[in-house]
């Protein structure tokens, strides 16, 4: 069973006490900014702190807004769909794009904190504006495509996927990067943009994906292929619930002098990643003896 819709309403619940502290801490200081209280004199005396708390609360009154629109968004994600079919990749896609706005929220109250009007200074400097934004054009790509890819049915945090000469599971989605993680424990980082203009292939969609062993065989004894291939398959058996072992192929990929370079190929579930790696362990074992065995033929 998939826990993840549950998991989400736990952390959920957690935003929500603190949406209920920083909601009272803005009453709070909305009360000592408006009212006439023990600071007013204060506030007037002294400009800076005047500003600094206006610029505290138009924060605290953005993140709260933001918050909100976060967690009714989740809530309507999360009451439509089966807990099979919730991805982690909305959740991801919501917390970037509130960090997003939130980093908004922060320089416009460092503004509002020095005495600046953003408006007014935004005006000023329009100019350097469209500057900055073709300096950054290729950033903002970037995040665009990220943001398409986390709302995206087609790929999937946990995912087996291939770009171009990498293979590995989806482990994150960043606003610039897809982070893959390969079999032998490599992260990979592939640009966002690259992700969605390049070929991808997704093994996790089909419900199974190839599982592909390289080894090299001493060819100095007599060999009989369809021996390794019966043990093999022996290895394969222990594992009915997620191993395809009527797909399983062993081919010679090359005839050298003293070896012989196969290759041993079968379909597995995708989603088992833990069988997986056990799975992937017995078979390197079985080729491992059976090139024993034959090394041993040759020294009797």
């Amino acid at each position: 069973m998939n826990h993840l819709k549950s998991s989400i309403r736990v952390k959920e619940n957690v935003r929500k006490t603190y949406f209920a502290f920083k909601l009272i801490l803005l009453v709070v200081l909305e009360v000592l900014y408006a009212g006439d209280t023990l600071i007013r004199p204060f506030l007037d005396k002294y400009e800076f702190l005047n500003h600094l708390i206006r610029a505290v609360i138009f924060l605290l009154s953005a993140n709260l807004i933001f918050s909100l629109v976060r967690i009714i968004a989740l809530r309507i994600y999360l009451q439509q769909r089966e807990e099979t079919k919730v991805q982690p990749n909305f959740v991801v896609g919501i917390d970037r794009i509130e960090f997003l706005l939130n980093l908004i929220a922060v320089l416009i109250a460092l503004m509002l904190a020095f005495g600046i009007r953003p408006l007014e200074f935004l005006t000023s400097i329009t100019i350097v504006a469209a500057a900055i934004a073709l300096l950054t054009k290729d950033y903002i790509t970037g995040i665009v495509n990220g943001l398409i890819m986390m709302f995206s049915d087609q790929l999937e945090i946990g995912d087996k996927i291939q770009i171009g000469r990498h293979t590995g599971f989806i482990r994150d989605i960043t606003l610039f990067n897809l982070v893959l993680k390969s079999d032998s424990g490599e992260i990979i980082l592939i640009p966002n943009t690259m992700a969605l203009s390049a070929d991808v292939v997704n093994f996790s969609k089909n419900n199974t994906h190839q599982v592909i062993f390289d080894a090299e065989i001493t060819s100095k004894n007599e060999i009989h292929l369809s021996q390794l291939e019966d043990s093999l398959q022996v290895v394969l058996g222990k594992y009915p619930e997620v191993v395809i072992k009527e797909g399983a192929q062993l081919n010679i990929l090359e005839r050298k002098t003293e070896n012989l370079l196969i290759r041993y190929q079968f379909p597995i579930k995708s989603g088992e990643k833990q069988t997986e790696i056990q799975v992937k362990k017995s078979i390197n074992q079985a080729l491992i003896d059976w090139n024993y065995e034959l090394r041993k033929g040759e020294l009797l």
